[in-house]
């Protein structure tokens, strides 16, 4: 018979209390005496007895008993040990039953609470799972080898191009490069290792940089069992490192030019700066700064320096172009930086691009009798021409942006706001002459809109844009000031010349009559002319109003027509002048 004296130390198992219940002591003295939850059943499955800890878990949570019995039920000999989750005021507890067959056929139950030792269990499981990760993603692999120095794991991913199974069992000293020689490897280190750098071969077999930190593994007796860590690639870096010293300055200069580029608001101005800094970074006699345009030669965006010849520059960008013109799609094969030697000069000369197509070219030069260039000198102008290439493409996007936020977007007009602006500043500007503002309407356009649909009446518009700028001169001001409204703003034009430009739009309304709804309601323009004499401190409102009713006279005589607004408050009108003026259709 086996010792029923309770487990005091609250470890392992519950005890076995008997084989033969008979004997050292009853069920209900084990019940009684048990430590921890215990209970004896009849052999109907009933409680017959329980100790205070086993009655308050039948209290608190009788669903457990149910599976206690169910498990007892089909268990042919001995049932051995269940667990069991119980719930209790303190939340889910799991509860580790032994139990032993009574020769009454019924059954003693011993409880052991396990909830502590499952959650430990539970906690040490995850440990070792998130410290398996954390290995993985802070190194490019993790390894161990054995006493005799080789291979027995590798992280799963492999390592260097090879693959896990093909390092297992492999001597780490293979993959050493020669030059490295017997130095020593954290493979078989007898001693701990922090961030040592070696260089392996890939399967590849191009060399690869790593760091790696190692520790020695020993058994108890102090023998040397092999050594663990980690391997971290870091040939890029070192790479790089190598380099700094030689590209140090290089970069300290493109950081200038590009500082310059990006802090000068006026980019012309920005762009003399990067060509004055170009030329004496490189010791250039001079240097040139080139813009490519849609469908035209490159255009001369900055220099600096001395003269050079017409016929050398040209010869010396024509390597970067496609048939004497800029690529926009920077053609295939063509170089980038191109360096030659004419009779006069030394040219090296380099394409400025973005996102792969050609914004301009930058000329470098020194004399015939200076040094030739090195591969030093291809690779600053290389980096100053990736940088002006941005700049290129940037002064192209504002003045994108400029154009969108003046022009009507339809029409390619000045739109409302800007023609105001720039309508302000012309009548603060002082002039010896008058000048003329026209306000434009068009006539039957809703009609256009109402049967063709807004597409017919986008066209119209679109013409009307054409109209109004064709024949205009530097200063003039042609605008659109929302639907239908158009104006055109003339300087330095008297009343004749403003009534020559109302005739010829008049008559040029005419050739668009095909786009007119139907033929009773015609295509036209009506017209109101006011002249603007300086000093006379006439604001723009007023003179826009001015001019805003005589089209509305014109449209009560009839559409199709100009008008000419009354001279503005004191002036004198000048004699003879029209008020309305009509022209034919």
């Amino acid at each position: 018979m086996a010792d029923i004296s309770p487990d005091r130390s609250g470890a392992g198992s519950p005890p076995v209390p008997f084989a033969d219940a008979g004997r050292a002591a009853s069920p209900s003295a084990v019940v009684a005496a048990y430590p921890g939850p215990a209970l004896r059943l009849a052999p109907d499955g009933s409680v017959a007895e329980a100790n205070a800890e086993a009655e308050h878990m039948v209290e608190s949570d009788p669903r457990w008993l149910a599976d206690v019995r169910s498990w007892l039920a089909g268990s042919s000999v001995a049932p051995g040990l269940r667990s069991v989750p119980v719930e209790t005021v303190r939340g889910i507890m799991i509860v580790e039953w032994a139990g032993v067959p009574l020769p009454d056929g019924g059954a003693l139950l011993l409880g052991r609470d396990d909830t502590l030792e499952r959650q430990l269990r539970h906690t040490l499981t995850e440990s070792r799972r998130r410290y398996k990760d954390l290995v993985e993603v802070s190194s490019d692999f993790a390894w161990e080898t054995g006493p005799d120095g080789r291979f027995v794991f590798v992280t799963p991913k492999g390592a260097l191009g090879y693959t896990a199974e093909s390092l297992i069992g492999r001597d780490p000293r293979s993959l050493a490069i020669d030059e490295w020689g017997d130095l020593p490897l954290p493979f078989d280190s007898h001693r701990p290792v922090d961030q040592s750098e070696l260089w392996l071969k890939t399967a590849e077999g191009t060399p690869a940089c790593l760091v790696a930190s190692a520790l020695p593994l020993y058994d108890t007796d102090g023998t040397w069992l092999g050594a663990r860590g980690v391997c971290r690639e870091v040939t890029d870096q070192v790479l790089r490192s190598a380099e700094l010293a030689r590209v140090r300055n290089r970069e300290k200069l493109l950081a200038h030019i590009v500082h310059t580029l990006r802090d000068r608001l006026d980019a012309a101005e920005a762009l003399a700066v990067a060509a004055a800094e170009t030329a004496r970074a490189l010791g250039a006699d001079g240097c040139r700064i080139y813009r490519a345009t849609d469908g035209a030669p490159l255009l001369l965006a900055a220099e600096f320096g001395g003269e050079i010849p017409a016929g050398v520059a040209e010869e010396a960008l024509r390597p970067l172009l496609a048939g004497g013109q800029p690529d926009p799609r920077a053609e295939e094969g063509a170089e980038s930086v191109v360096a030659r030697r004419f009779d006069v000069a030394h040219t090296l000369a380099a394409r400025t691009e973005y996102r792969e197509g050609m914004t301009g070219a930058v000329l470098v030069w020194r004399g015939e009798d200076a040094e030739p260039w090195d591969e030093e000198d291809r690779t600053l102008l290389s980096g100053v021409a990736d940088h002006i290439g941005i700049a290129h493409a940037h002064l192209a996007y504002q003045e994108r942006l400029r154009r969108l936020s003046e022009r009507d977007g339809l029409t390619g007009l000045f739109n409302r706001r800007t023609f105001f602006e720039r309508l302000e500043e012309a009548l603060s500007r002082p002039e010896s002459g008058p000048s003329a503002l026209l306000y434009v309407d068009l006539d039957n356009f809703k009609a256009v809109n109402d049967l063709h649909g807004h597409q017919q009446g986008d066209v119209v518009l679109k013409s009307i844009g054409t109209l109004l700028s064709t024949g205009v001169r530097p200063g003039d001001l042609p605008g659109r000031l929302g639907g239908d409204e158009f104006v055109l703003w003339l300087g330095r034009t008297d009343e004749e010349r403003a009534k020559i430009v109302a005739d010829r739009l008049l008559t040029g309304i005419a050739a668009l009559r095909h786009l007119s709804a139907s033929p009773d309601k015609p295509l036209g323009l009506s017209i109101g002319i006011a002249v603007h004499v300086p000093g006379h401190g006439e604001s723009v409102q007023e003179l826009t109003d001015r001019a805003d009713a005589a089209m509305y006279d014109a449209k009560k005589h009839g559409k199709g027509h100009y008008a000419l607004a009354p001279a503005h408050s004191g002036t004198p009108r000048p004699q003879g002048a029209e008020t309305v003026a009509e022209t034919a259709p």
